[in-house]
């Protein structure tokens, strides 16, 4: 018999998908970080992302309107991302706000749970600072580059109702999943039957 995941006491919870209202609105504040209601929430946002599975996940794309975000980058991911990349474990940003720390702007593939089956380029800030609240109220300050990075921007852009492909600078860069073969392959092979 395998491993079960599922953790119990918690829920994987229904991912929004593009089209939805609730991916286009603004979330709202979360009043008080330490309360049980948000503490269950993001351990099933947790159980939900795992189980989806992906790297970050918004609370608006499990139809709550509400400004938090849970992500980790895994070891695995970290070393396809560059040798500056660097594991990061799983964090909860409530209430998040992020500033570019830097100008330096880079492009690379995003994929999203809320428009599965697609990706697509995305430009983003390389190097951002983020502030928000943690589960305990606490402050939290972090600096993050590269993927990370990345990371936190897309999952903090849901909470402005803003999709990925909402910040895509050359749509003919939006391709499914299923052709990224074709984005992968030397270009000499392009042309060959």
């Amino acid at each position: 018999m395998g491993t079960q995941r599922h953790i119990a006491g918690m829920a994987i919870l229904k991912i929004a998908k593009m089209g939805h209202p609730v991916l286009r609105q603004r979330a709202d504040a979360v009043d008080d970080p330490t309360a049980p209601d948000i503490r269950q929430l993001c351990q099933d946002m947790l159980e939900t992302m795992h189980d989806a599975p992906g790297t970050g996940l918004a609370a608006p794309q499990v139809h709550v309107p509400k400004r938090i975000v849970i992500y980790l980058v895994s070891a695995a991911r970290a070393s396809l991302a560059g040798t500056e990349e660097v594991e990061v474990p799983l964090t909860v940003l409530i209430n998040p706000e992020i500033e570019p720390l830097s100008q330096e702007v880079a492009e690379d593939w995003e994929g999203c749970l809320s428009v599965p089956g697609l990706r697509g380029v995305v430009p983003r800030h390389v190097h951002i600072g983020v502030r928000a609240t943690t589960l305990t109220g606490e402050l939290f300050e972090r600096e993050a580059k590269g993927f990370h990075a990345r990371v936190i921007q897309h999952e903090c852009d849901h909470l402005d109702g803003i999709l990925y492909p909402q910040r895509m600078t050359d749509l003919s860069k939006l391709i499914f999943n299923s052709e990224e073969r074709h984005w992968l392959r030397p270009a000499s092979a392009e042309g060959a039957a």
